[in-house]
C-alpha cells in the first residue's frame, strides 16, 4: 500500500507515529511511505523583496526542524520513507501531493476540534477530507 504521511511537528504528528508504532500492520516493508510536510508560504510582498536563495534556506530550514525527527523515528523502525517539502496552505498541499502521488492512503493527525471550533477556526484536516479523493486516516 502506498502510504502518505502528513506532518506538522505538532503533538498531534507525535500521536500519529506513536500509534503507527503501536499497529504493527501499518509499519513494515509491506508498505510504501512518503511523508509530506507543508511550510506555511512567506507573504508574497515580502518574499519578493528577499534573495531567492535566503527564502529557500528558510524554507529548508524550517522543513528540517520537523523532518529530523521524523526520519529518525522512521530509521529506528527500518522503515525506508520518501521525504517531500511543499511550501503553501497546508490542506491545497496535501490534497495535491495525495491525488498527484496516486496514494492508497493518507496518515495525518488532528487536533479534534468540536464543530463549532471547526466552523470559527478552520482545519487542515477537514479541508483535507472535503477535497481529497484518497482515503483519509486521522489520528487523535
Amino acid at each position: 500500500m502506498k502510504i502518505l504521511v502528513a506532518v506538522d511537528g505538532s503533538t498531534y504528528s507525535k500521536r500519529m507515529l506513536a500509534y503507527l508504532s503501536a499497529h504493527d500492520e501499518w509499519l513494515g516493508g509491506a508498505h510504501d511511505y512518503t511523508v509530506v510536510h507543508v511550510v506555511p508560504g512567506v507573504p508574497p510582498r515580502a518574499a519578493a523583496v528577499l534573495d531567492k536563495a535566503v527564502l529557500a534556506e528558510y524554507y529548508q530550514e524550517e522543513a528540517e526542524k520537523v523532518l529530523k525527527p521524523i526520519r529518525s523515528f522512521m530509521d529506528k523502525r527500518g522503515i525506508k520513507a520518501q521525504y517531500v517539502v511543499k511550501t503553501g496552505h497546508a490542506s491545497e498541499a496535501i490534497t495535491a501531493v495525495a491525488e498527484k502521488g496516486r496514494f492508497d492512503l493518507l496518515m495525518m493527525g488532528s487536533h479534534g476540534h468540536t464543530a463549532l471550533g471547526k466552523l470559527v477556526l478552520g482545519s487542515v484536516a477537514t479541508k483535507v477530507m472535503a477535497h481529497s479523493d484518497v482515503p483519509v486516516l486521522l489520528i487523535r
